[in-house]
């Protein structure tokens, strides 16, 4: 009867718990908020001012007493406070969407979190969300929930191999038989190319812009691999010799030549994951090939650049930026599965 009771009280939603960007969904409505990872406080009584969109226009652009600030860095929670203050408005984005308001429901929540966190760190994401007003909170990996977001049959005795390209980590795993057979995470992804698009052009043209110009330079015209057609952005900076403002065109080679290194990385990352893979699925991987999800699987030549490095079929997954979100709210509907999350979770310390 309790148990009943309960059941009414609450919704199912899965988290995507980005270092650059939160994805929040409802179990049977998919997406619901998708808004930048940034809270803008105000630094002199730790006052939450804005979220998600609203913060992310205040980088680069804040009074000083107003921080515009990532909570998370590599997919791990480094602001306790302000990963709450953010969960916490997102849920409420969640709740305000309910049609049933004559009960008061208490969502259950699974959240994807990165294969390498300690069991510290995922314990600190549980209670982020509980803390936030969720009735019950579990974590899945996300390689895991990307896999099962993009189809793959993570229960079948077949290797199955997923790269997760987001903002601050890049998740590669090896999944057979519903587990992780071999897991690496790289801190290097989206983030890491927008870095290296700034320096570049600091180096090149003596030219400084902000880190959201340079997500712009990427989404717009950045490619993978040279025979990808070139494009051409003009950006606008600030000179560094006269202090002036400036204005530079910058084509996909150039972004190409500036993101390279970030690129060699996750493709040394991926051969070190085969390498350490069981024969038999390597034998697996090499017929079935690679999916690829994540935001920083969209930039043009990835699948080319991979399939001439790697010798295996390389697949882009479809919206490959929503998998780890359609993984979680698919797991969701598993009570076994979650029953399981719940196990792994009472052996944290």
């Amino acid at each position: 009867m309790l148990g009943d009771l309960l059941s009414l009280l609450t919704y199912d939603v899965g988290i995507d718990l980005g270092t650059a960007n939160i994805r929040i969904g409802v179990r049977g409505k998919g997406a619901v908020a998708i808004e930048p990872s940034v809270v803008a406080i105000n630094k002199f009584n730790n006052e939450v001012l804005a979220v998600g969109n609203e913060a992310k226009k205040m980088l680069g652009r804040t009074p000083a007493n107003v921080v515009a600030v990532r909570p998370l860095k590599d997919g791990v929670i480094v602001d306790f406070d302000i990963t709450l203050a953010m969960v916490k408005y997102f849920l409420g984005i969640v709740h305000a969407q309910k049609d049933d308001f004559w009960i008061i429901p208490k969502p259950r929540v699974l959240v994807g979190v990165p294969s390498s966190i300690t069991d510290v760190e995922k314990q600190a994401v549980i209670d982020a969300v509980l803390y936030a007003g969720a009735r019950e909170a579990y974590v899945i990996e996300e390689p895991m929930a990307a896999a099962i977001g993009v189809g793959l049959p993570v229960n079948e005795p077949v290797g199955n191999m997923i790269v997760d390209i987001g903002g601050g980590t890049t998740d590669i795993a090896i999944i057979s038989l519903g587990g992780i057979v071999v897991d690496k995470t790289i801190n290097i992804a989206g983030d890491e190319m927008d870095e290296l698009i700034v320096e570049y052009l600091k180096d090149k043209y003596a030219m400084l812009i902000g880190y959201s110009t340079a997500e712009k330079i990427k989404v717009k015209v950045a490619k993978a691999h040279p025979e990808i057609e070139d494009k051409a952005i003009q950006v606008h900076g600030r000179d560094m010799i006269s202090g002036l403002p400036k204005a530079v065109e910058v084509s996909s080679k150039e972004v190409l030549d500036a993101i390279s290194p970030a690129l060699s990385k996750i493709t040394d990352a991926i051969k070190e994951a085969i390498e350490e893979a069981p024969p038999e699925l390597v034998s697996d991987i090499y017929t079935r090939g690679i999916v690829v999800a994540g935001g920083g699987s969209q930039i043009p030549g990835l699948n080319k650049l991979w399939e001439q490095e790697l010798k295996v079929p390389i697949q882009i997954a479809k919206d490959p930026q929503f998998s780890v979100l359609k993984g979680t709210l698919i797991a969701l509907g598993e009570v076994e599965t979650l029953k399981r999350l719940k196990e792994a979770e009472s052996q944290i310390i």
